[in-house]
């Protein structure tokens, strides 16, 4: 057992590690005039422990077995989600939250994320080698992901729904789809973007009003500063605008640890979850927050080297998919405040405070690390045996049988 601990990539466990300093500092920070907040970085500590014990204990673990029972984990976390869509609590108004105790809770949609990459490596690893097809892969893939996206979004949690099309995407790309396939996507996607760009901002009243009539008027406190700030409230406004004059205000070298005025005088909200890279930026400066940065680009390059020198299929679609969790996260999160995206209340992968985000990137990292391990073993020793043909396969097959009668 020690033996295979010290194969474990020394490199992302020290980037691991300066990120929870980084973590408890700004949490401190950012919390310590908030007598409801004030122990939050001793429980971050807490948290990474066991994030560190989950690293450990998952890595040691053959990821293929995960993989192969993926089908499984699938299920829990549907039936998980479906439970926190009857009996979750709300808290920032998602209600995906399931209670434990009065003290514990966790959200399934943080959870589901790392599910769906195994789950999607799973259905990926089962189909013959070769691009996929369209209606045969493509399509089904999509389905599955389309049902916890629908149940989280149920919950009023946009920014996890959105998680799972990144994380789908990802895959879809590893797993070699085929280009004009990918193309038409994009496009589809970009001319979906754009017109919804155009249509907010020429029929913003009536969206609005929408909006208020099915209780999703926050949504577009969250939009119209990024599209259309001069329609924005000034409710809508404090949030984004006084954390860029924070971010603006800490200059190269930042302010000092625990001098951010803004930081400290409450006028920068969430600064322990959503608003943590402001503490950063206004306390450590451009330095600190370019070092911030580098660490995600340190440990997304280390995961990159792990999936190229992994021999079978489902280790670098995990990979991926992970990664493609990640520069969401951190991207939409760090975005948020420069401008270049709406705030959806994504947490900062690693330094935001979230017992279950914290836990669920560590298993994540867990998973990684067991790939290192295990991924130059034979893939033909562990993959499930030729199952039946699902029916979309089977539709699929007559269609393709029907044209090539005909073409006869």
């Amino acid at each position: 057992m020690w033996k295979m601990v010290k194969k474990l990539d020394g490199v992302i466990l020290f980037v691991l590690l300066v990120l929870m300093i980084i973590s408890i500092l700004a949490i401190y920070s950012g919390t310590r005039f908030d007598p409801k907040l004030a122990n939050h970085h001793v429980k971050t500590i807490y948290f990474y422990v066991v994030g560190f014990i989950a690293i450990i204990g998952i890595g040691l673990f053959n990821y293929k077995l995960y993989v192969k029972y993926a089908f499984l984990l699938y299920g829990i976390g549907i039936v998980f989600l479906i439970l926190a869509n009857v009996v979750g609590s709300t808290v920032n108004n998602a209600n995906g939250w399931l209670k434990i105790t009065e003290t514990i809770s966790f959200q399934p949609a943080e959870l589901f994320k790392m599910i769906l990459v195994l789950f999607l490596a799973h259905l990926i690893v089962k189909r013959k080698r070769g691009e996929l097809g369209f209606w045969r892969d493509v399509v089904p893939i999509g389905l599955w992901t389309f049902i916890p996206f629908a149940l989280v979004m149920a919950q009023n949690d946009l920014g996890n729904a959105l998680g799972y099309v990144v994380i789908l995407v990802s895959v879809l790309w590893i797993g070699n789809m085929k280009l004009k396939h990918a193309l038409i996507g994009l496009t589809i996607v970009g001319a979906f973007f754009i017109g919804f760009i155009k249509s907010y901002t020429f029929y913003h009243d009536e969206v609005f009003t929408f909006l208020e009539k099915i209780k999703r008027e926050h949504w577009a406190e969250r939009i119209d500063p990024w599209l259309v700030p001069e329609k924005a409230t000034a409710k809508a406004m404090w949030h984004t605008k006084n954390a860029g004059l924070a971010i603006g205000s800490g200059g190269i070298t930042g302010k000092g640890f625990l001098e951010g005025t803004s930081v400290q005088s409450g006028r920068v909200p969430y600064t322990y979850s959503d608003s943590i890279f402001v503490v950063v930026a206004e306390e450590f400066g451009f330095v600190g927050a370019s070092l911030l940065i580098l660490l995600y680009f340190i440990l997304i390059h280390r995961m990159v080297l792990i999936a190229l020198e992994c021999k079978e299929r489902a280790g670098p679609i995990i990979i991926v998919g992970i990664i493609g969790m990640l520069l969401y996260q951190v991207f939409e999160n760090v975005g948020a405040f420069l401008g270049l995206m709406p705030l959806t209340g994504i947490t900062l992968p690693f330094i935001s405070y979230g017992g279950t985000s914290l836990l669920i990137n560590m298993a994540c990292i867990g998973l990684v690390m067991s790939i290192k391990l295990y991924g130059d073993e034979d893939e033909d020793e562990w993959l499930p045996e030729e199952q039946s043909p699902s029916l979309m396969q089977r539709i699929w097959s007559l269609l393709k049988k029907k044209k090539e009668n005909s073409a006869m």
